[in-house]
């Protein structure tokens, strides 16, 4: 193992250790934690070891199979690519201590099945962030997609209803992006994205580019669901298994979003995006606009926590897309820090949602009330989450959202500054409604005084997830300097 080539072991782990899960978990289910978190921790600590790497020595390209660029597959590791597979692996090591208790109360004798799906989602991710190849991508995303319907599917009641309109909607999106690759190989006769980047600006910008580039961003926004093409989201999310949401919900939107940050900028360039197409980069901004207050109202309608969860997360896709599109450095890193702070933000949640459902068993608001008694660490753990989805320094959402105003006002988009200070707004709506049912108890209702926490195999990431959102919102100057600047593209 050199450092060369240690972002494959960061891969590699989680993909053969799904095949020992699968095997070793038929013979005993005592095998899947430690395999699980094994090969999850290995993939954290080496993951930062590449991100050290980058950082001292800067960006390189990987060669798969000996097959040299543009005919064979080429992986980029540079600043970017290697805080998200930092992100993944450590968002997925963390869940993972939750996942295992809810993953035993809901699918018991189903774990190894379960867990299998689960690694090779994470290896899958972990593909997806540092390819630089357009059609490996492709396979790289139906993968993720293939096991996340799988695990949904694996749910209760509705479930494999939500999973089967998941397919549907996935299947789109990903046949939306296959033809704009098409197109962009009849064009360009290579897949190599740094290829295809270099070809381009020779053919002149042409109606054939346009349209490529119409179809794998409408693609990828499907996969995101970004309003108006959500609608799959909420039931997939919500039905979902506690422990496959607890994955799905904090990394699935926010890589997708990385997606489409290395697709605009590593082959099709700032100036052919922003410069020549400014009435799209406008348009961008207002639907990311419409996004956030659409999305935001949506939650205020809903009586179910993790439901609520759901639209929120649809909501904070638009502050990401509009922040890529502002054109700008600051909104750009905007988006960049803000891929970061919600994955841990929703993963905070999550696991607070999982906490909750494992002693009280429904999340719907009713059933809230006395949970500061009943379970203060989850609930103190909850509204650290909780503020920083609103915006309330210090914790990691204000500073991230900063970034985003700023950068709106300096494009001058200022509907988009306007869609995000309503959208804290109604998170502090939503979110104190929460805080204020599960502080008060109903009349004689004297159980729920008793304290009656998770397992502390729970309670340990939920705890070190909340104080994270608060150590990151502390370091997000040096973050932003030392790893996000490094990672925009040339001209910002």
């Amino acid at each position: 193992m050199t450092t060369s080539n240690l972002h494959m072991y960061v891969l590699a782990a989680p993909l053969l250790t799904a095949l020992f899960v699968n095997m070793l978990g038929r013979v005993s289910r005592s095998y899947v934690a430690p395999l699980v978190l094994g090969a999850l921790g290995f993939s954290t600590l080496a993951s930062l070891g590449v991100l050290s790497r980058v950082l001292d020595q800067g960006s390189y390209s990987y060669t798969v199979g000996n097959w040299a660029p543009p005919m064979g597959i080429e992986l980029i590791i540079d600043p970017l690519s290697a805080l998200m597979l930092v992100l993944i692996s450590s968002v997925a090591l963390l869940a993972s201590f939750s996942a295992l208790p809810m993953v035993a109360k809901e699918q018991a004798g189903k774990e190894h099945l379960f867990f299998t799906l689960y690694l090779i989602l994470i290896a899958g991710l972990m593909g997806l962030v540092m390819t630089g190849d357009a059609f490996n991508l492709y396979v790289l995303l139906e993968i993720t997609s293939i096991t996340t319907y799988g695990l949904i599917a694996m749910g209760k009641g509705r479930a494999p209803l939500a999973s089967f309109n998941y397919i549907i909607m996935g299947s789109i999106g990903a046949c939306f992006y296959l033809l704009g690759v098409g197109y962009l190989y009849i064009l360009t006769g290579s897949l190599n994205m740094a290829d295809i980047a270099q070809i381009l600006p020779q053919l002149g910008g042409d109606a054939a580019m346009a349209t490529a580039l119409c179809f794998i961003l409408v693609g990828l926004w499907i996969k995101m669901a970004l309003f108006p093409l959500h609608g799959w989201l909420p039931n997939a999310y919500s039905l979902a298994p506690t422990g496959a949401g607890l994955l799905v919900a904090p990394l699935m939107t926010k890589v997708t979003i990385y997606l489409m940050v290395r697709v605009m900028f590593s082959i099709f360039g700032a100036d052919y995006l922003f410069v020549q197409n400014p009435l799209v980069q406008s348009g961008m901004v207002w639907l990311a606009t419409a996004a956030i207050i659409c999305a935001s109202c949506l939650a205020l309608a809903q009586r179910n926590l993790k439901r609520m969860l759901t639209y929120i997360i649809i909501a904070e896709v638009g502050y990401m897309v509009g922040g890529v599109w502002l054109a700008n450095s600051t909104g750009l890193s905007g988006a960049i820090l803000h891929i970061v702070n919600d994955a841990l933000m929703t993963l905070c949640l999550f696991l607070a949602a999982a906490a909750i459902a494992y002693r009280v068993g429904s999340l719907d608001f009713d059933n809230l009330q006395g949970l500061y008694k009943r379970m203060p660490i989850t609930m103190a753990a909850f509204t650290v989450g909780a503020f920083s989805m609103i915006g309330i320094p210090p914790t990691a959402g204000f500073f991230s959202k900063w970034y985003l105003i700023l950068g709106g006002i300096e494009a001058g988009h200022w509907e988009y500054v306007v869609a995000l200070l309503f959208s804290s707004l109604i998170n502090a709506i939503l979110f104190f409604r929460i805080i204020a049912i599960a502080y008060f108890r109903k009349e004689g209702d004297h159980a729920r005084l008793q304290r009656e926490e998770a397992p502390l195999i729970m309670q340990g990431p939920l705890i070190l997830t909340a104080a994270t959102l608060i150590v990151i919102g502390l370091g997000s100057g040096p973050l932003v300097r030392g790893i996000i600047k490094l990672a925009l593209p040339v001209g910002f």
